[in-house]
Order: structure tokens, then C-alpha cells, then sequence
């Protein structure tokens, strides 16, 4: 499955595919809940799922957006009807940066069958499909989730690892320019970034229509941060969201596949503050 989907194609797979599962995943740093735009207006059967209480761990040490415990996620997938052999396709609310950590994780959990809505809801919208307010009653009998979560299919990188990378392979930052050069820090205690990491803000994946960047372009994109086939690769940001969406790119472009995923930093730059580690700052 191409981990990107349109809107068209996703309004077809829901006629054709009853084992399509949509979940709603908007959110926004700072609130309010995405929760109460799903209330108002949501693709039709899309199931909302929480980033802060059902995609992670509670925060600490770990990071405002640890892992969530694999028992805990395997219990919030069944209950959006999740199924072995069945498909999942994410959407936020636009640029796909909040999806991507849940294409991330369902991937890291052994479910390979899992795509981004190319443009979000913003751009189902936009397409004119229709959209409801009513909520889909929890999946029983034959639609309830049977999913198995087998975690550790996707590397992950701790704050060693992530140091180790940056000086021997390529460690890419998703977050905005500003916090990446130690300018400005609206949310963890300290400004800058990992020693070596270079800037590539996830904004950056997608053109002015809100829509992802095609693979030659994406590929042109990072080539020009050093990053092409065989080179070890890696993604971090403040918690580990949206650098999802950098390792969902790199696919995208072909200079990472299924089978050689980047890394990804799941403690992120919370995780790093946590620990005190070393800090640069400048671009």
C-alpha cells in the first residue's frame, strides 16, 4: 500500500472496502482538542483516536510523546475495528505531520497496510465529499478489531543513538527554522538542537495546495541536506510527531523504503532537555 492516499482514491476504497478503517487523528499543540472539530465535521465512519492519551505513554522522561505501551495500543486499534489483513488510513487536520505518527506506529506495530490522507481533511473538504457529524457506533461481532500488535518493527533511536547519528550519518530536524537555530522555544526548558542535526522542517514536505510534494521533488529536497540511497538517515522534533512525517517522506521520495525504514527519534528533543544533553544552536 503507497503510504499516501487521496481523497478520491480514499472516498472509492470506503465503497469498495468495508475493512478500511479511518481514524481521525486532529490535534493541535496547545489545544483545543482535536476532539471537538471531529464532533462538529468528520469523513463519514472515521473513528477519532487521541494522540495525547491513546497514540502515547504519559509524558516524562521519555518525552512529552513517548511510545504508548503496545497492550494499551492494541486495545485503542481493536476498538476502532482494526482487523488483521485490513487497512487503516490516517488524516489530521491538513499537512499530514499528526497523521504520519500514526502511520509511523501502526507500522512499528507489524501492520503494514496503512496510508495518510494526502491533504487531510482540509482536503477532502475541498473535494467536496461528504462529511457527517455523527458518531459510528463501537465495532462488534465481525466488524470488532482483532489487530495484534507486535511492536519494534520500525527502528527507533534513544538520545545515543541519535547523538551517534548526527556525527556518522544524517540526523534531520523537523522542527520550524527558528527553534531549530535555538531563536525561540515555546515548549521545552531548553533552545537549539542535537549537535550535527541538520534543519528540514516538515512544512517542507508539502506545496501550497497543502498537498505532499511529489517523490522527485521530495528526493530534490533532501538531497540538497546530504540525504540519498545508502546514506543512514534518521528524524527527530520536539516529541516525536511530526518527525514522522519526515521519515514518511523519505519513503515517499524513494531513498528509504518498507523494508529500510529511516530511524526515527521517538523521545525527540523533549527527551533530549529531559536528559540534559548538549546543545547547539545557529543554523
Amino acid at each position: 500500500m503507497h503510504p499516501l492516499i487521496t481523497p478520491e482514491a480514499l472516498a472509492d476504497a470506503l465503497s469498495a472496502r468495508p475493512a478500511t478503517v479511518v481514524l481521525d487523528v486532529r490535534w493541535r499543540l496547545g489545544g483545543p482538542p482535536g476532539r471537538q472539530d471531529y464532533e462538529v465535521s468528520h469523513v463519514p465512519g472515521a473513528v477519532y483516536v487521541d494522540l495525547d492519551t491513546e497514540l502515547s505513554a504519559p509524558p516524562g522522561a521519555g518525552g512529552r510523546h513517548p511510545l504508548p505501551d503496545p497492550e494499551r495500543l492494541q486495545a485503542v486499534l481493536r476498538g476502532a475495528g482494526v482487523r488483521e489483513g485490513g487497512r487503516v488510513v490516517a488524516y489530521d487536520a491538513g499537512d499530514g505531520s499528526v497523521a504520519a505518527r500514526v502511520w509511523w506506529l501502526l507500522r512499528w506495530a507489524g501492520f503494514g497496510e496503512v496510508a495518510v490522507l494526502d491533504g487531510g481533511f482540509a482536503a477532502w473538504e475541498a473535494a467536496g465529499l461528504p462529511v457527517t457529524a455523527d458518531v459510528p457506533p463501537a465495532p462488534v461481532g465481525d466488524a470488532a478489531g482483532d489487530v495484534v500488535v507486535r511492536a519494534g518493527q520500525m527502528p527507533v533511536l534513544d538520545a545515543d543513538g541519535a547523538a551517534a547519528l548526527a556525527q556518522e550519518g544524517v540526523l534531520l530536524d523537523a522542527r520550524a527554522a527558528p527553534r531549530y537555530r535555538g531563536e525561540t522555544e515555546p515548549v521545552d526548558p531548553k533552545a537549539g538542537h542535537v549537535p550535527g542535526a541538520l534543519n528540514a522542517p516538515s512544512t517542507g514536505h508539502v506545496g501550497a495546495d497543502g498537498r505532499w510534494l511529489g517523490a522527485e521533488e521530495l528526493a530534490a529536497r533532501f538531497a540538497g541536506l546530504g540525504v540519498s540511497g545508502g546514506v543512514a538517515v534518521g528524524a527527530y522534533c520536539g516529541s516525536g510527531v511530526t518527525a514522522s512525517s519526515v521519515v514518511l517522506a523519505l519513503e515517499v521520495a524513494g531513498i528509504t523504503s518498507a523494508e529500510r525504514p529511516a530511524a526515527l527519534y521517538a523521545g525527540s528533543w523533549s527527551n533530549w532537555c529531559a536528559l540534559d544533553r548538549e546543545v547547539a544552536t545557529g543554523g
